[in-house]
């Protein structure tokens, strides 16, 4: 593990020679397996998350891979919903690591990332997954995950990201989206206008089949602290997670599984089981051992999305935001200032944190700053002192999302 989390040094890296020569290595696990490919700016790991649990319901060994953690590396690599065990990747690391260095010897190193993509297949191989859910780390073209050839592929809402390496607009963040199209694959995709033509002029020049699903499609009939109520195709689901986009994703999922060949026989009649059993931790997830709303949620869209849902559910909070210094730290402000009574900044614990001052001055333009803290336990110890009868929300990254958690261990392990 030691070696594994050194090779974060190794930064991000577009591109997906060393993938594929990687997986050659260790005798190229994808042959005969089955994927489902997600990318988008927000929601995919929902989406991820919705598909493993309907497919699940339905009797199939699934595999899913997603990013980033949250508490533990584990986290990324399930098989019928349960995580990697320690023993099972600590094996498989020592399985993968004479390749990687091998090939680091020959000047063609590998990122972390890479690594972990190749060390999912290779699992999901090794437990007989009939089908692996694969979440797309960054953008899509040039993403590691990008190495597979899905039986059908899902392209959520598509925002302004990651612009050193996908671009400067909506129209060229959307090709690399776009690139996880495959001749003949279908695609579900829920996009605005501008984003769709791109995604409709790629999908036209590769062959893929793509089906467009819009934001009303599904009707919210109910959203409540840990689940919402909704209609898609004139059928009633619950889903369980909190937040109208919630709906949006579902119907995205319910898209994704129906293009499956075994829809008919096998998945249709375990819709509702999925969707009601469906888990995704720190999204909108109110702990309640505590009045503390954690979520991961770091883009402009993502933030607009929480204000709207946190303020039907909740009403006004203190909020606690701490951020990574590549994010939007104003669009995230801009969009959470009018849900918080009180604010408080600090930073999560990560070399790539956005120092508390920076962040005090992106929120200061939209909303007075109540307190300025070196660690979210800090800021989470004085939001809740001061946060009278409210909700204390803490947001902004998922490195934001551990810090409170363990916050809360450490809390609980001093009672």
């Amino acid at each position: 593990m030691e070696w594994f989390d050194g090779l974060t040094r190794r930064g991000v890296k577009p591109g997906l020679d060393s993938t594929e020569e990687l997986l050659r290595r260790v005798g190229d696990p994808r042959e005969g397996m089955r994927f489902v490919h997600v990318a988008g700016t927000d929601g995919k790991g929902s989406v991820c998350a919705m598909v493993e649990s309907i497919l699940k319901a339905s009797g199939m060994r699934v595999g899913a891979f997603t990013s980033p953690h949250i508490m533990k590396v584990n986290e990324c690599i399930r098989i019928d919903g349960e995580d990697i065990s320690d023993a099972d990747l600590d094996q498989l690391i020592g399985m993968i690591r004479p390749h990687a260095e091998a090939m680091a010897a020959e000047g063609r190193e590998c990122t972390n990332f890479e690594v972990l993509t190749v060390l999912a297949l290779k699992y999901f191989s090794l437990v007989s997954a009939d089908i692996a859910v694969i979440e797309v780390g960054m953008g899509g073209r040039l993403d590691s995950t990008n190495v597979i050839t899905p039986v059908v592929s899902v392209i959520n809402n598509i925002g302004m990201e990651h612009t050193e390496f996908l671009g400067d607009t909506i129209q060229e963040i959307a090709m690399e989206k776009a690139g996880i199209m495959k001749p003949g694959v279908p695609c579900v995709t829920m996009n605005p206008d501008e984003v769709f033509e791109v995604l409709e002029a790629h999908a036209e020049d590769v062959g893929c089949p793509l089906k467009r699903v819009m934001r009303d499609d599904a009707e919210v009939m109910a959203s409540w602290p840990d689940h919402v109520d909704m209609v898609y195709r004139g059928e009633s689901y619950t889903v369980a997670l909190p937040g109208r986009h919630q709906a949006r994703n579902a119907s995205l999922a319910i898209e994704a599984v129906m293009a499956l060949p075994e829809y008919d026989e096998q998945i249709s009649e375990h819709l509702s089981e999925g969707l009601e059993t469906v888990s995704w931790p720190c999204r909108m997830q109110k702990l309640f051992a505590e009045p503390v709303i954690v979520d991961v949620t770091h883009t402009a869209n993502g933030a607009r999305c929480l204000h709207s849902d946190v303020s039907e559910i909740y009403g006004r909070v203190v909020l606690v935001l701490a951020m990574l210094n590549d994010k939007d730290l104003d669009g995230v402000s801009r969009e959470l200032a009018p849900v918080a009574e009180k604010v408080y900044v600090t930073a999560p614990a990560s070399h790539r944190a956005a120092s508390p001052e920076r962040m005090s001055e992106s929120m200061s333009r939209y909303h007075g700053v109540d307190g300025v803290f070196p660690t979210v336990g800090e800021a989470l110890d004085a939001a809740l002192e001061d946060r009278g009868d409210l909700n204390v929300l803490v947001t902004g990254s998922f490195r934001t999302a551990e810090d409170a958690l363990r916050w809360l261990q450490s809390r609980y392990a001093r009672s």
